[in-house]
Parts: C-alpha cells; sequence; structure tokens
C-alpha cells in the first residue's frame, strides 16, 4: 500500500517518487510505504488551498459547519476501523485507540456548534449616529505540523476550527503515522468537503514543514511538537512574520499530599505515566510525594506496576504498548545510565524488553526511580516514555516550588483532601492545566489546552480559544449620522 498526497480534491502522484515504509512499533511489520514530498508538492497542495479558500471563506458558516456535522458522523460509523489503524501504527493500546477517536468526533460536533457562534462584539461608539462592532475574519491558508503521539485528535484540534473558521489548510502529519491521515484524507472526501479545502502532503519537517513555513500564501503555521523543534519553527515563523502557534514539551508533575487518598493517587500516576507507554506531552514523569506517605506510595506502586500487562495493543488485556521506534527506545534507556550516575535509586524496570512476543518490537519496561532531587536531568528534561521520578517533599510549598522548577509548563495534578491546599495549588501551580484528585491527562475538548514557559507561546488548541489561531479580529464602524465625526475630537 502506497500512500500518495492528497490535496485538491484529488490523490496525487505527480513528480518525483521516493517513499519511505510504515512500521509496526509492535512486531516490526510493514504497513504501507509513505511518500516522501518535495518543495515542488507543498507549492502545489498551497496553489490549490489557495485558489479553494476565496470560495469557501464566503460560504456561509453554518453551511461551512455542516461539513464537520457529516465528518463527526463519518468518524463515529469508521470508529473501531480508525482505532484498529491508529493502534497499529502507533502502537497504544486499543482502548487509547478508540479514545483518541471520540476526540476527533468530538471535536467535529463541538467546532460545527461554533458554525453558529464565531461570536462577535458589539459596543456603544463615543460619537452619536455611529455603531461599532468586531467581528471574526478568516485569514486565509495553514499550514498544519502535527506529531505521531496523537495522529488523529490532534489533527482534529488544528484542522476543525481552522475549517469552521473558513480557511484552507495544508497538514503535514508525522511520517511515522500517516495512516490515520490518510484515512482522514478518505473521510474529507466522503463528506463532500470542496476541493482544495483539506490538503495533507507526506514527507518530512527539513523538507515539507520548512517549505510550508517558508510560503507567503501561508499566513498560519501551528506546531505540535518538541520544544527544540518548536523554537525553530517560531523563529523560521517569526522572519516570515507569520502567526505561529506552539505545543511542546512538558515535564508534568503529580503532587501527592499527606492527606491525599493513596490508592486513587496511584491509579492516577499509573494512567498519566505508563498510558501511551508514557509518550504523551502531559505525561506524568514526576510524582512528588510528602515525606510522610512517601514509603507507603512507593510500596503501592511497585505493587500495581507489577499487575502491568506489556504487549501489542491490539490485544484487549494489554495495558501498556510498545514505543514509537528504536531511536525512542535508545533515547529512554540513555536516561536510565544519566539518573543512576545522578545519584538516583532505580526500583523497577530500565530495561528493553526482548523476551517472546516482544522481541520484533520496540517495549520498554515501566520504570521507576526515588530518591530524586529536582535538579537532576531526569526530573528535569522530557524523557517521553514510560519513566517516573519520586521526588520528596515536606510541605505543598516546597511541593509548588519543585513543580514550578521546570522550564515546561503543561498539565499538574494535586491529590489531597484539603480544600484550603487544593484552592493554593490550582492558583500557583504555572502550569496551562492543573488537575485535582486526578492524573496529569485526559483534556477535553471544550476547553483550551496548552501551557506556559517552554510548552508553549501563549495559543490554545482546543475550545473557542483555538478559534483565536485561525481567525483575526475586524472592527467595523458604522456612521449614520451624515456628516464626518473625528474619534476623539468630535466627542464634546
Amino acid at each position: 500500500m502506497k500512500l500518495t498526497n492528497f490535496f485538491d480534491g484529488k490523490w496525487q502522484d505527480i513528480g518525483e517518487e521516493k517513499y519511505t515504509a510504515v512500521l509496526n512499533p509492535a512486531s516490526g511489520e510493514q504497513l504501507a510505504e509513505v511518500r516522501m514530498s518535495t518543495k515542488e508538492d507543498v507549492d502545489l497542495a498551497i496553489a490549490a488551498a489557495t485558489k479553494a479558500q476565496k470560495k469557501w471563506a464566503l460560504v456561509p458558516a453554518p453551511k461551512r459547519a455542516d461539513y464537520l456535522y457529516e465528518i463527526g458522523r463519518l468518524m463515529k460509523e469508521k470508529k473501531e476501523h480508525l482505532a484498529q489503524v491508529l493502534t497499529k501504527e502507533m502502537g497504544k493500546v486499543i482502548e487509547e485507540g478508540r479514545g483518541e477517536v471520540q476526540e476527533g468526533i468530538d471535536m467535529a460536533f463541538y467546532m460545527a456548534g461554533e458554525g453558529r457562534r464565531l461570536f462577535g462584539e458589539t459596543t456603544p461608539s463615543e460619537l452619536a449616529d455611529k455603531f461599532a462592532m468586531s467581528v471574526r475574519a478568516p485569514i486565509g491558508v495553514v499550514g498544519l505540523i502535527t506529531p505521531w503521539n496523537f495522529p488523529v485528535a490532534i489533527a482534529t484540534w488544528k484542522s476543525f476550527p481552522a475549517i469552521v473558521a473558513g480557511n484552507t489548510f495544508i497538514w503535514k502529519p508525522a511520517t511515522e503515522t500517516p495512516m490515520m491521515a490518510y484515512e482522514m484524507a478518505k473521510i474529507f472526501e466522503e463528506a463532500g468537503l470542496p476541493d482544495g479545502v483539506a490538503n495533507i502532503v507526506f514527507g518530512s519537517g527539513s523538507e515539507v514543514g520548512t517549505a510550508m513555513i517558508e510560503h507567503p500564501d501561508v499566513k498560519v503555521i501551528s506546531f505540535t511538537g518538541s520544544t527544540e523543534t518548536g523554537s525553530k519553527v517560531a523563529e523560521l515563523g517569526g522572519r516570515h512574520l507569520k502567526k505561529v502557534s506552539l505545543e511542546m514539551g512538558g515535564k508534568n508533575a503529580v503532587i501527592v499530599m499527606e492527606d491525599a487518598d493513596l490508592s486513587l493517587a496511584v491509579e492516577g500516576i499509573l494512567w498519566s505515566a505508563f498510558g501511551t507507554a508514557g509518550q504523551r506531552c502531559t505525561a506524568c514523569s514526576r510524582v512528588i510525594v510528602h515525606k510522610d506517605v512517601k514509603k507507603e506510595l512507593e510500596v503501592k506502586l511497585l505493587e500495581q506496576m507489577e499487575k502491568l500487562t506489556i504487549g501489542d495493543g491490539l490485544d484487549e488485556s494489554v495495558k501498556i504498548g510498545p514505543v514509537i521506534n528504536k531511536k525512542a527506545l535508545d533515547k529512554i534507556h540513555s536516561y536510565i545510565k544519566i539518573g543512576q550516575e545522578e545519584g538516583a535509586n532505580l526500583l523497577v524496570g530500565g530495561n528493553v524488553l526482548e523476551e517472546g512476543d516482544l522481541a520484533n518490537g520496540n517495549y520498554y519496561a515501566p520504570t521507576l526511580f526515588t530518591d530524586v532531587k529536582p535538579n537532576m536531568r531526569i526530573a528535569q528534561e522530557e524523557i517521553f516514555g514510560p519513566v517516573v521520578s519520586l521526588i520528596e517533599v515536606g510541605s505543598l510549598e516546597e511541593a509548588i516550588e519543585v513543580n514550578n522548577g521546570v522550564k515546561f509548563g503543561l498539565s499538574s495534578s494535586i491529590f489531597s483532601r484539603d480544600v484550603n491546599k487544593v484552592f493554593r495549588a490550582q492558583r500557583d501551580l504555572d502550569t496551562g492545566i492543573v488537575y485535582v484528585n486526578a492524573g496529569t491527562t485526559g483534556a477535553e475538548i471544550h476547553l483550551p489546552f496548552g501551557g506556559t514557559k517552554g510548552t508553549g507561546n501563549g495559543h490554545r488548541d482546543s475550545g473557542v480559544a483555538a478559534l483565536d489561531v485561525y481567525t483575526e479580529w475586524k472592527s467595523i464602524y458604522v456612521d449614520f449620522s451624515g456628516k464626518l465625526q473625528r474619534a476623539q475630537i468630535d466627542t464634546e
């Protein structure tokens, strides 16, 4: 199976042909081949999007929304198929695959609702017989660059608000997970989305991503990925005066206070740390625990970690699937040596799993360090795998200080029964998302998603806030006085 580009409403296979293999991380099996596109492919796709956008912007927003309702309906109809494809190419367990597809369905229906809102504002003018208002206007062609760990959800967070706002888009999915983009392109086709509104160009970030950012007809770039790459995207985009929206890394912590429900905290930590094999920007990689309950929490965590099942995510009994590729395995494993050299105590895990059915996949053992100091690299740097560090503290104030003492600011969590502690924490934790008596994952699509510091640049995916990325504010003044009135001058 060869995956080719989709733009101008057609499957395109023109120009230089170069393909790379798409592998199942659970087994090493080749699933497909994906086109590695060139700048010429990008230029053609952007030309189609530019041409289509002028007409698309004139379609009434409620009519644009009707396409999203149909896309949501088709995703719901094909949910199990999409989840199976997702698990095969990305590796997350099938339960999580279904949840991710549901997130895309939810986003389709939510953003379709915005087609009858897209609210602006009316406000009194300071002058007589004058009307003042502001409205949202589409920006034009937007470029979307999405990661492999949530190949459907994040793509829908970006593309659906862009569509309903009257933009067209070019989407560069991750090379590791192109099959979900292929499936979505087929859904766009079946839903009857006009030619050129949705365009998909496969390929590398250095080739396709750079060409998108540098093209003068692409007005917005929305990127999700590593902080290092995001910084380069921002720099290049800034040079070309693009609006750039970044959602990047995380070093998220669960705070466990001495009055917490420890069994609930353990559940939250396990789900946040080891779901998607730790490959979430919201994954818990630090547990900041009060000294009075540290030992008890440690024991409970170890007991439950022993029960985790690891294997191919298509097996309904499996709780942890593989990591995405061999490069990821090597990176994760390199941090084990770093942690030990820094003086952390490795309690469990810390090894690649290569026995039996796991031999051909990319599996890493769930790993727990204790006696970790806040300034250690394993407590500061994003590992992006199933590795957790336990950090002991003596107070809520110290816990908050440790939580905030990293360069990231995406998600945080506190387990406590004390309402006063909870309210202090949700005020003082320097993250874009705060959970109370839950783990660090589980964002809902009607709230803004994003973070502070090295996690982002002030923009948000999801919720109404996402519309700010894909619209410009236009202020309109209607003077029906029949004479020239000068603001601030003729107010007397």
